[in-house]
């Protein structure tokens, strides 16, 4: 059986990127407990680095899921830039372009698209501690600008469908690997 460990990004005292009242840690969890919820009813075995409101650190959470020996390592975040409405859609962040986690990265990215957002494409952040310091295929998914409205209303309104475009694109990396 496969072990995916989800990751919900920030946490605790740590609120991630924040507007307008909102804040990236509490989108990163809940999406990560529904992604989680997803794969789970399908046969997947899932850890989680957080299922509450708390902070480890990113070198913490890598550890888990060396620990653990997961298949995947799959950190979820929302995007922020300097300006609101200044940028739209989903990227995934690899430690490099090429190899499993970039074919991850991939198909994430395009059930996300299917749902709506635009498709910023799968870029390399070596400097990452998820991505460089996983024994595994880690991705970081930026879902959305959390600074941007239509971004946030579509995930809004669309919540269990970008849950199960995220869930879908690691079970069909996981199907064909």
């Amino acid at each position: 059986m496969a072990l995916v460990v989800i990751d919900a990004g920030h946490g605790g005292a740590n609120p991630g990127a924040t507007y307008r009242g909102r804040q990236e840690k509490d989108d990163a969890l809940a999406l990560a407990l529904a992604v989680g919820d997803i794969l789970e009813r399908n046969g997947i075995e899932v850890y989680y680095t957080r299922t509450t409101d708390v902070y480890e650190s990113p070198f913490q959470k890598a550890m888990e899921g060396n620990a653990v020996g997961a298949d995947y390592f799959v950190s979820i975040h929302r995007n922020s830039s300097p300006y609101p409405n200044q940028y739209t859609g989903v990227e995934t962040l690899v430690y490099n372009r090429y190899g499993e986690a970039a074919r991850l990265a991939a198909n994430i990215n395009e059930q996300l698209e299917m749902v709506g957002f635009v498709n910023q494409g799968v870029n390399e952040r070596p400097n990452l501690v998820v991505l460089n310091r996983t024994n595994m295929p880690a991705v970081l998914v930026e879902v959305g600008f959390i600074n941007t409205d239509a971004d946030n209303q579509l995930l809004d309104d669309r919540f269990y469908d970008v849950a199960q475009a995220i869930a879908d694109g690691i079970i069909e990396t996981l199907r064909t690997r």
